[in-house]
């Protein structure tokens, strides 16, 4: 997490920021001096210290992963790319879903997606959430044009309008909250306004980001906002698999079973306001999935 120290000698002040990290040397350090008055803008100052940390610490892992997918999805015959795909399609639908409160067991979600079974005794809810998610994923997977407001608003229409008409495809006009967390989502009021300076925000870092982290901050950024009424996770798991499709990355699936540490890296990012705490556990998560292709 990045500090603002202020050191005091005599009669003038200097302004640092600092960054403590966990490597394979142990716990390490590191300052960036400011100056003796603080930037106009402290936000981006810390952006760009974490991105000089980032460089050293996580690119480079993070590039060979992309270079050995490249060469692995060069050899692989379009058969099996496809099948590998609809594999994911399952786990990752069971996982987005199970996070949220589905009922579905893997066994059941695999059944459902890839030989049309429906599970007894489950909710209808969970049975058309499924299935309404994998559709969704696979044309997302396949979309070639870039994120836009009317975009989003239209998958996460697709996404609900079997079982949540009432919210599909709209901004909340309503005051949320996540359960067992402690940090509140924005007011209605603030909401469409929130929304607006994503859009801004993305078409100015998209070309400009590492696309791992850039997957990273548009989960964060949208669940933050979480700008719909229900939805706002699948949602956002949904725009950061696009984002590392879309560049060329392996995407990357958050398992149920080891949701604690998510949700924490969450909390932690959106109550202090901080993007470091989330983008770091991402980046470890991710580099860890991937670990065979480093």
């Amino acid at each position: 997490m990045v500090t603002l120290k202020k050191k005091t000698i005599g009669t003038k002040t200097y302004y640092y920021l600092r960054h403590t990290l966990r490597t394979k040397k142990g716990i390490q350090t590191r300052e960036k001096y400011l100056g003796r008055k603080l930037p106009p803008s402290l936000e981006k100052a810390e952006s760009a210290f974490m991105t000089e940390i980032y460089k050293e610490q996580w690119y480079p892992a993070l590039d060979q992963i992309k270079q050995n997918y490249s060469k692995e999805l060069e050899k692989t015959p379009k058969s099996a790319l496809e099948k590998k795909t609809l594999t994911f399609s399952v786990k990752f639908t069971y996982d987005t879903n199970r996070i949220e409160g589905s009922k579905l067991t893997y066994r059941e979600t695999a059944d459902l997606l890839e030989r049309g079974l429906t599970p007894r005794s489950k909710p209808v809810q969970d049975v058309k959430e499924a299935q309404a998610h994998e559709k969704l994923f696979l044309k997302i997977v396949e979309y070639k044009k870039d994120l836009t407001q009317n975009t989003v608003l239209d998958w996460h229409r697709q996404l609900l309008e079997s079982t949540k008409p009432d919210l599909a495809g709209l901004i909340r006009q309503h005051q949320v909250a996540i359960s067992g967390s402690r940090f509140l989502p924005p007011s209605p009021i603030e909401v469409p306004i929130l929304v607006d300076e994503f859009f801004k925000w993305y078409l100015k870092s998209k070309d400009k980001t590492h696309p791992v982290e850039l997957a990273a901050l548009v989960h964060l950024k949208w669940v933050t906002i979480h700008p719909f009424g229900d939805g706002n996770g699948r949602i956002s798991r949904l725009l950061m698999n696009f984002v590392l499709n879309k560049h060329g990355f392996p995407m990357l699936n958050i398992p149920y079973q080891n949701r604690n540490s998510y949700y924490h890296a969450l909390e932690r990012s959106q109550t202090k306001n901080t993007h470091a705490s989330f983008v770091q556990w991402f980046f470890k998560k991710y580099v860890k999935e991937n670990k065979k292709s480093t």
